[in-house]
Parts: C-alpha cells; structure tokens; sequence
C-alpha cells in the first residue's frame, strides 16, 4: 500500500477526539464510495496557486488510498497563453474557445499533454500514489471531429458557419486505456487533446471530456473545478442541488448565463450518459473534493437526473 504524505495539519485547540469525531463522520461516505470511480475536472485559479496544487495532489492521492478510482482531467489555458505569448502568437477567442490553427494546436498539444499534464501527475505521485499523464490521443483515447459553430450575424441576422479551426469535441471515448490504468491501482491524468480519424490533433475544451470521460466510465461523480461556489440563483445564493430540467429552465430564464452555460450542460451530458451526480463547485476551497464527498450537502451544487 503506498505511502500518503499527510496534509491533515490540525490547528492547535483541535483535539484527538475531534480528529477522530471526523473519521467517524466520514466513514459512512467511505462506504458509499468504496470502489466508485470520480472523474474530477482540475483548472481554473486552483491550479495556478501553488498550495492549492499540493493540496489537490494530496486530495486526489487520498481518494485513492481510501478504494475509489480517480480519474483526472485537466486545463491549462493560462499556460497556453504563456506560452503563446512567449512565441508571439496572438490568440483569438469565440465563444470562450481558442480560434486553433496549424501552428497553434502544436503549441497547445506541447504545452497540455507534456508540460502541464506531467506537473499535474507529478503532484499526486509526490503525495505518493501513482498517477500517469496521458493525453485523448495515447490508446485511442479520445476520438475527435472538429466542432462545428454557428453564429447569428448582428447586421444581417443571417445564420453563418464559424471556423474554430483544429478545435474538436469528442465523438467517441474508448475507456480501455483507463480500464487497464485504474485496474492496475493507478490513477490516469487526462490532457484535453483528441485525435481524428485522419489522425488530426484537435484542441478540446477540458470541461468537455470531462464530462465525455465521466459520461463513457459511468462514474459515480463528475466534479468540476471551477473559479465560482456553483451555480447561483438570481440573488446570488448557492443553489446545492438541481435536476436535469430545472437546469434547463434556469438557462432559458436567463438565471444561468454567460460561462456557467457550457459548464452546466456538460454536466448535464454526463449525467443523460449515467454519472449519478454531476458536481460545480470551487476549487479554491482548501480540500473541496474531499468536503463534496465526504460531507453531507457539500459545498458545490450538484446535477442529478
């Protein structure tokens, strides 16, 4: 059984009691998800600050330990655009997607599957589990199509075809390769990059192969990582929990708006596909999977069918 750096640090006026009025606390959620695979979307600010990162790499080692099967699935626009500002490549974005060409979906896969897909797995291999770094295109992982966009010209009003170039969404999830990981008590970390039939890289946004990936696995939870608590209702207050219709009804009300749109239909996705719960929460909160699995309620909101 591997070794995890512990990261449990109790402040001074907590007691052994407390410490163990927890494990007792949480042991009937250790029995809920015994064996259950969670696929957990990790970016956004969670991922830029260092002692979050740790702690996501402790989190994640831990859910190991305890008998689930972690999936990972990761961002990393920031580093793209680093990296392309550093190339002095100008990116444009529509609808929240990097416009790709040729020369930038090899920066992007560059920068996905090795810089940042190795630091995420390198931080769950120092709390001392065993994570891999593989990308959509290693074990015909994720196949691709390009993805197809239209637009509402402001003028005109007449509908057009928007050119993202390489980006692509996927069009078929093959779980062997996770299978075989998670099987052999690993824990696969996932870069967004697909593959298409002629054997072109696409750019693929990460919330959705999160959902793909959740959605093809039937994983017991999808949790998303993202900069906001979850999704709010129109007096900005946390809504814990929704159903597949009401989330339908809350975007054509306009209480669901702007980037929390795509996030809350890949979620939805997911869930159509047989995820039991899909979660949004905020990943800048110091040990937030652990606190949406292991407590009643948790912190984020969460999709059910």
């Amino acid at each position: 059984m591997t070794e995890i750096v512990d990261d449990f640090e109790s402040p001074p006026h907590e007691t052994a009691a407390e410490q163990a009025r927890i494990l007792v606390h949480a042991l009937p959620f250790l029995r809920r998800y015994a064996g259950a695979t969670i696929v957990v979307k990790y970016g956004g600010h969670a991922m830029g600050e260092e002692h979050l990162a740790q702690m996501f790499g402790r989190d994640i080692a831990l859910l190991k330990q305890v008998g689930m099967n972690p999936v990972v699935v990761h961002g990393g626009g920031p580093q793209i655009n680093s990296m392309l500002k550093r190339l002095a490549i100008t990116s444009t974005f529509v609808d929240g997607l990097r416009v790709t060409d040729a020369a930038m979906v090899e920066v992007v896969e560059m920068v996905l599957a090795g810089t940042v897909n190795k630091m995420v797995a390198g931080l769950i291999n120092q709390a001392g589990a065993l994570a891999v770094g593989i990308c959509g295109k290693d074990g015909g992982l994720i196949r691709a199509r390009k993805l197809q966009r239209t637009a509402i010209d402001p003028g005109s009003r007449i509908e057009r075809v928007l050119d993202l170039g390489f980006v692509g969404e996927p069009e078929h999830v093959d779980v062997r390769v996770i299978h075989a990981l998670t099987g052999a008590g690993l824990i696969p970390v996932i870069a967004p990059v697909g593959v298409g039939g002629d054997g072109q890289t696409y750019n693929i946004n990460a919330d959705t192969v999160a959902g793909a990936v959740a959605g093809a696995l039937g994983a017991t939870r999808l949790l998303m990582l993202t900069d906001v608590p979850g999704v709010l209702d129109n007096n900005k207050v946390l809504i814990p929990e929704m159903t597949v219709a009401e989330v339908a009804a809350g975007i054509a009300s306009g209480m669901i708006s702007g980037g929390m749109i795509p996030k809350v239909e890949n979620c939805v996705e997911a869930v159509k596909r047989g995820v039991k719960g899909a979660v949004i929460l905020d990943g800048r909160q110091p040990h937030a999977c652990l606190l949406e699995l292991f407590t009643e309620g948790g912190p984020g909101t969460i999709i059910r069918p």
